[in-house]
């Protein structure tokens, strides 16, 4: 009998049972069943980029679009080092970046080691946070601003004023994530994006409140594994290959 989970092999053989003798008589054991992505599917490794440069009080980050445009951090260039070096040793058939460059500078040693050009996907570009922009968010977070509060309570990006709407963002987010899933079935492809677009992915995909992801670390590797009909979250937050590195200092999420 097929599976009653979609995704999933009926056992690592694929047959779900094996013929076991009790005493002299036969009897069905079976196994427990392991995941399988579908055919068509298609493995989206996503990366957080790196640590950026910090923001400073009276100085606003270069605006792309209207966008923050910080580059790497020094800690953000070892990260950057760290997490290509173990993406280097698995399968990936296409990498994919922001239009915003921490996500560039953090794949450039991928795209080197395995001599790919990153895709730029616009959509996937971190949200638009309005008046906040140039790193004020960081500062109004720390400090408990009071429509920081609201956002974090309401779970909404758009009660910062000007900010980009909700249903919009994720909009953009889903159409980002199935144009890449169309080009690369049953491929695995590395994308290099930002916190809140990860958040916002692995939010449609298991249907939890919308920063229930929110909170992913700088370089880490989360997976989801995407169908037409169904987003599948397979990791969230690996940053084994960070070990031993210093956490920064604890701040509100997202």
């Amino acid at each position: 009998m097929a599976s009653p989970f979609p995704g999933s092999a009926t056992s690592r053989a694929g047959s779900g049972s094996t013929v076991e003798r009790v005493g002299a008589h036969p009897v069905h054991a079976y196994r427990q069943v392991h995941f399988a992505p579908p055919p068509g599917s298609t493995r989206i490794l996503l990366v957080r980029h790196g640590e950026s440069e910090p923001a400073v009080d009276g100085r606003s980050f270069a605006l792309l679009d209207g966008q923050g445009d910080p580059g790497l951090a020094p800690e953000g260039r070892t990260q950057a080092l760290r997490v290509c070096d173990r993406l280097a040793r698995e399968q990936i058939d296409a990498i994919y970046v922001t239009t915003l460059r921490r996500t560039a500078q953090t794949a450039a040693p991928l795209a080197r080691s395995l001599s790919l050009v990153p895709v730029v996907e616009a959509d996937l570009r971190e949200v638009f946070v309005g008046e906040w922009e140039g790193g004020a968010l960081r500062k109004k977070i720390v400090e408990r601003d009071p429509i920081a509060v609201r956002m974090l309570a309401e779970q909404r990006w758009d009660v910062i004023p000007g900010a980009e709407a909700q249903t919009a963002f994720s909009a953009r987010v889903r159409r980002g994530v199935e144009r890449i899933a169309a080009a690369h079935a049953d491929q695995q492809v590395a994308l290099f994006t930002h916190g809140g677009v990860i958040g916002e992915i692995l939010a449609q995909a298991v249907g939890s409140e919308p920063f229930a992801f929110a909170q992913s670390d700088n370089a880490s590797i989360s997976l989801a594994v995407i169908t037409p009909g169904r987003w599948v979250l397979r990791r969230f937050n690996d940053v084994a290959h960070l070990d031993g590195e210093a956490a920064p200092a604890a701040r509100p999420a997202p």
